[in-house]
């Protein structure tokens, strides 16, 4: 077994809590490991961000605990009490999307793979990039064989689509590998390194196929690329690039040949008999491409009187134009309007605010274009263009429905996520000052219902942030992303939402500086950018919404940007400048009067407030006033009956008695820390107070 206080066992628990902090529980240990640290110290440390920040400090912390065996005994009690990266996540075995029902040819490419996989591992990735131009059947190839080769990975096949808004962030697809291997959003480490740590470590000693569809670059693919033995990368891209180093695989046309046998597949050869006048132009048309044949098997079957084809070079855009062509006019509009835009997983309401039509005549539509093979399915009743089909139903709507139709129908799109997202927010945190206020037609039965509505359209909505601000909606721009605060607050997604509201931040400060509006879009930012890490660039946001809301004279929007900039401290272990904006925020508020905007809202307030000067307080041990201000916040939130932020600040009680060595006391309060969250459901929580118990119970017995 490591020994608790070697070099190598304390980096592995600073870097384990460093990137456990997607979730409360996480938050906590951070803070409580920044503040046992400076106990060993004897001085302030840094909080480090970097790899080499934390073995800097682990080297300072392992030559402290080799001169005092009290610390090293109080460090051993902690660390015992830390789990490393995997240790709680549930096995999975995740699999591949469905591959298609009649697959032709391909045999030279499938061969490649054979052996790129079974190539004897010299510490070299095991690397293979499928490449071939849109429709030519590359993701379905890499699926196929995947599928194929399904008894060679038995831990499973994992799938990341990198086409599409957010998927060039590789924060946000580690994200979503992490997800298919069985690890839960609350504990997925909030920065990208942490997460392709993470990710790496835990596919070590697994045999996996890990497929990459749609990369764009090299830059996009190399966080994700892993080395080791047993994982074999499949990347399909459109064209080869440089800087992975990877086996080439191209992917041409089909001959002529495997496009009739694919043909007859698809259609019976009773079809291609009756069709033998035809097929030849139908073959040259398709130009080998297996999305074309697809698309072209229903008109081969059923022949109709239509118009000669225009000629293509492209095969995937001159099949979207014949099938674009057999449509009826309400089909023909939806597929021309809903294709304004990049949506990344559109469903009915979108498409009938494009089209301005009903949603239930959309959902019939959208199954109909996603039968002809101009839409593609991404989940139940969720779907997205190809590029390629998306440009060609962009083009049509320019010269059918002309700029003012085009406008007009980008413009309900958003105006309907705006809709959705004011409706969403007001239900998800009806008590909270910076939800956008205003009436909404859309509404929902509970919170829970709400804030699920704005997870799974986070990607959407951010999109509609940027089709906002494309179109110079500025307000809409601000609207929306202040209705993402209770999506930031509650389910994080922050990477996802980043872009928009780094829109949302600089649209304010273009157009209406030193607003309301500009300073609680630059503490939105604040938020996101300190739960990501990203502290460096969270500090001049955390000021600039002070200043902004200082400027309107918003008093209680300032104190809370002071308040964020003093929790970012706390992340950063800073415990006195901590302290110190608390303290400035409290004075702040002291400038609202008995009848003044947010007078109601002070009593809770303050007592947030004093909880967090008690955090601090505590990591500068000053124990004695940390037991006090916290609690003060107890009673306060005891009265009211908050049952959450009860349990928060009697686990902060619990851990000041703790560090003093009050074990009995301790105890106790996790005790009743974990009874007022039990009905709260809150697993993530009780699981870090049932370790803080154990540490309780582990630390020297009863006190003295």
């Amino acid at each position: 077994m490591l020994d608790p206080i070697s070099l190598g066992a304390i980096t592995a628990v600073l870097g384990a809590v460093g990137s456990g902090m997607a979730n409360e529980a996480g938050k906590w240990a951070w803070e409580s490991t920044g503040g046992l640290v400076r106990r060993i110290a004897g001085r302030e440390v840094a909080a480090p961000t970097t790899a080499e920040q934390t073995a800097s400090v682990a080297r300072l912390v392992h030559e402290r605990l080799h001169d005092d065996p009290q610390l090293a005994h109080t460090w051993t009690l902690f660390a015992r009490g830390v789990s490393l990266p995997g240790a709680g996540s549930r096995p999975e075995r995740p699999r591949l999307p469905a591959s298609v029902r009649f697959f032709t040819d391909r045999q030279d490419a499938l061969k490649s793979l054979d052996k790129e996989v079974s190539r004897t591992f010299d510490g070299s990735p095991r690397v293979a990039l499928l490449h071939g131009r849109e429709g030519m059947g590359t993701s379905t190839l890499a699926v196929h064989w995947g599928w194929r080769q399904a008894d060679r990975f038995p831990d499973g096949q994992l799938y990341a689509d990198l086409r599409g808004p957010g998927a060039r962030d590789p924060g946000a697809v580690l994200s979503s590998l992490l997800r298919q291997l069985g690890i839960p959003d609350e504990e997925i480490p909030p920065a990208t390194s942490d997460r392709a740590d993470r990710f790496r470590r835990h596919v070590a000693d697994r045999r996996l196929l890990l497929v990459l569809d749609h990369a764009q670059s090299a830059a996009q693919i190399l966080p994700l690329l892993a080395s080791a033995p047993g994982v074999f990368t499949v990347v399909v891209t459109r064209r080869p690039f440089t800087g992975v180093d990877a086996l080439p695989v191209q992917v041409g046309p089909l001959a002529k040949r495997d496009a009739v046998h694919l043909l007859t597949h698809l259609v019976g050869k009773p079809a291609i008999t009756a069709a033998k006048a035809a097929l030849p132009a139908v073959l040259d048309r398709c130009g080998g491409s297996p999305y074309a044949l697809r698309a072209a098997a229903p008109r081969l079957a059923a022949p109709s009187a239509e118009s000669s084809p225009v000629p293509d070079s492209d095969p995937v855009r001159a099949a979207a134009e014949d099938s674009y062509r057999l449509l009826a006019p309400d089909a023909a509009r939806v597929y021309r309007l809903t294709g304004l835009y990049d949506w990344p997983a559109f469903d009915a309401a979108t498409a009938a605010r494009a089209a301005d039509i009903e949603p239930g005549e959309a959902d019939r539509i959208l199954e109909e274009l996603a039968d002809a093979l101009l839409l593609e399915r991404t989940g139940a009743g969720r779907y997205h263009y190809r590029p390629v089909v998306r440009a060609h139903a962009e083009a049509a709507a320019a010269a059918t429905d002309g700029i003012a139709g085009c406008s007009a129908a980008v413009s309900r799109t958003v105006e309907g996520y705006l809709h959705l997202a004011v409706g969403a927010a007001q239900a998800a945190l009806p008590e909270s000052w910076r939800v956008p206020s205003g009436a909404t037609p859309v509404s929902f039965t509970d919170r829970g219902e709400a804030v699920s509505a704005l997870a799974t359209e986070a990607r959407n909505l951010v999109q509609a942030v940027h089709a906002a601000e494309e179109f110079g909606d500025r307000d809409t721009v601000l609207r929306l992303c202040q209705a993402l605060w209770p999506l930031q607050l509650k389910a994080g997604h922050h990477d996802i939402l980043l872009p928009a509201l780094r829109t949302g931040a600089r649209t304010a400060d273009a157009h209406v500086p030193g607003t309301r509006s500009a300073g609680a879009l630059h503490a939105q930012l604040t938020h996101t950018l300190t739960e990501l890490r990203r502290w460096e660039e969270a500090e001049p946001e955390a000021l600039a919404a002070a200043r902004d809301e200082r400027a309107a004279g918003h008093v209680r929007g300032h104190a809370s940007a002071v308040e964020f900039l003093g929790l970012l401290r706390l992340r950063q272990w800073r415990w006195q400048e901590a302290y110190d904006c608390f303290e400035e925020a409290s004075g702040i508020l002291d400038g609202i009067g008995p009848d003044g905007e947010g007078a109601r809202d002070l009593p809770r307030a303050r007592a947030l407030l004093e909880r967090h000067r008690g955090r601090a307080l505590r990591n500068l041990d000053r124990r004695a006033e940390a037991l006090e201000r916290l609690e003060r916040a107890l009673r306060f939130f005891r009265e009211s009956g908050e049952a959450y932020n009860t349990a928060r600040t009697l686990t902060d009680l619990a851990e000041t008695h703790l560090s003093g060595g009050e074990f009995t006391t301790a105890l106790s309060l996790v005790d009743e820390a974990i009874a007022a969250l039990a009905p709260e459901q809150a697993a993530y929580q009780l699981a870090a107070l049932r370790t803080l118990r154990e540490r309780c119970l582990n630390s020297g017995g009863p006190q003295g």
